[in-house]
């Protein structure tokens, strides 16, 4: 009887530490006290020291759990191996890359190269790609009394826990002020908005709307947000400020557009603006709005009018050549169901249903990233050249390329691993021997690739591929 008091008595205790009378309230967000738009976490701020200013690397890293991190893992592997010679200094390719965005799992890897370089290369597989995550944050739930009691609070859910978790064990408290002194690559982590169903991307021109500053906010925080798969974990809540530090809609979005898809923006920003109808986000996984991070680099070139007026707002006028690096995870579709007559139950018309949505936005994004390309080629030469002078030779002002390396499972030759490797669980939690065979093909992929190969050869500069851990 006297344990059970003690033990009680020691409940009772660990309750009362947690402070808040609902015993867990969610981090709330910093205000911005005055708007700059020169200030924060913005691509003008950013940028690898020495790389190359005729070179703009991209990636994108598409979400599904620790198979997404591994595979997009893997690329950064390839890149890291991968020098190139420009502008007479030899670099590797993963030293070039200039903008990250990521989704779901492939932000946790774009965010941790984002914070630590290098060291992604020396401990991320142990820290996380590699790791039981998924039983570890179960663990957290159930195990410990104390979450059981933060947990009855309206204000705290199990993605709160899930981003004190990463927090602790994986990004070691970062921010993306952290991110921002590190001048590394422009890292976007995305969500969507539960109500809007719009992409969320953390970037201070974002949280400039809402009068908060990201410099302050967990990177942890934004990799649970953008992996709130609905079902399975719950929506993370930020506070909107908007009105409160002299930010107005750009001039740019205010104006009479033929463009749906600047219209579509102005009405989410009009609503996001509106913090008295407005006053909370409710954020769940990314991929809901775009899997492939890839719209998030669109929607910045269409709504800023050009691809040339992006390049010099974030004063990269001297690029030559664009390189896009699409690192596509997603879940292979089960085609059982076309050989049995039986009604298909519920579950697998669930499964399936989620599986086409994604597959099918997938494919409509790389159709416009495709198109786009010669449009921004275009906008690029008329803007950089004097008029009537566009000439497309080496080094003359219309020399501007575009190049694309898709980097997806069923693009492997092997079909059967490429079949394997799509069925493989979106949860976070793999075997080590998954994990390998997800980067050696990640690795495979982007070396075969057309664009990465074709890329290379026009460089004209001997590029070379080192041996490195496969």
């Amino acid at each position: 009887m006297k344990k059970i008091i003690e033990r009680v008595a020691l409940l009772l205790v660990m309750i009362l530490a947690t402070g808040c009378s609902h015993f867990g309230h969610y981090p709330v967000n910093a205000p911005l006290e005055k708007h700059n738009p020169e200030y924060g976490y913005i691509a003008q701020n950013m940028g690898p020291v020495g790389n190359a200013e005729e070179l703009l690397l991209i990636l994108t890293f598409s979400g599904g759990g620790t198979r997404a991190a591994a595979f997009s893992y893997g690329v950064l592997e390839e890149l890291k191996a991968t020098e190139i010679a420009l502008g007479g200094k030899k670099r590797r390719l993963s030293d070039e890359a200039d903008i990250i965005s990521g989704v779901s799992g492939g932000s946790f890897t774009a965010a941790y190269f984002g914070l630590f370089g290098d060291r992604i290369f020396e401990d991320f597989e142990q820290r996380f790609l590699k790791k039981d995550i998924q039983s570890a944050l179960s663990s957290s739930v159930f195990l410990n009394p104390v979450n059981w009691f933060r947990l009855s609070s309206p204000l705290f859910d199990r993605s709160d826990l899930a981003a004190e978790y990463y927090d602790e064990n994986v990004f070691d408290r970062k921010t993306f002020g952290h991110m921002l002194e590190r001048k590394g690559p422009m890292v976007l982590i995305n969500a969507t908005d539960m109500s809007l169903g719009a992409r969320f991307t953390f970037h201070q021109t974002v949280f400039n709307a809402i009068c908060s500053d990201l410099s302050r906010f967990s990177v942890a925080r934004a990799c649970a947000a953008s992996s709130a798969v609905p079902g399975l974990l719950t929506p993370l809540t930020l506070k909107n400020y908007a009105g409160r530090c002299g930010f107005v809609m750009p001039p740019f979005i205010q104006e009479p557009s033929q463009s749906y898809r600047v219209r579509a923006m102005r009405e989410t920003l009009s609503s996001v603006m509106d913090s008295e109808k407005k006053k909370y986000f409710h954020l769940i996984d990314g991929g809901v709005a775009d899997n492939l991070g890839l719209r998030a680099i669109e929607e910045s070139i269409e709504s800023a009018g050009s691809a040339w007026t992006t390049l010099k707002f974030s004063g990269r006028e001297k690029v030559r050549k664009v390189v896009f690096v699409v690192v596509n995870a997603e879940t292979k579709a089960e085609p059982e169901w076309d050989r049995i007559e039986w009604i298909p139950p519920f579950s697998a018309m669930l499964s399936s249903y989620s599986t086409i949505a994604i597959v099918r936005y997938n494919r409509e994004t790389m159709a416009i990233l495709q198109e786009s390309f010669d449009r921004w080629a275009q906008d690029i030469r008329t803007g950089r050249c004097p008029p009537g002078q566009v000439s497309t030779e080496p080094g003359s002002c219309g020399d501007i390329e575009f190049y694309l390396a898709d980097v997806r499972f069923e693009n492997l030759e092997d079909k059967a691993e490429a079949d394997y490797l799509g069925k493989l669980p979106t949860a976070f939690r793999l075997s080590g021997e998954e994990v390998d065979r997800l980067k050696a093909a990640a690795r495979k992929l982007l070396v075969e690739s057309d664009g990465f190969r074709k890329f290379l050869k026009n460089l004209d500069s001997g590029a070379s591929s080192k041996e490195a851990p496969r």
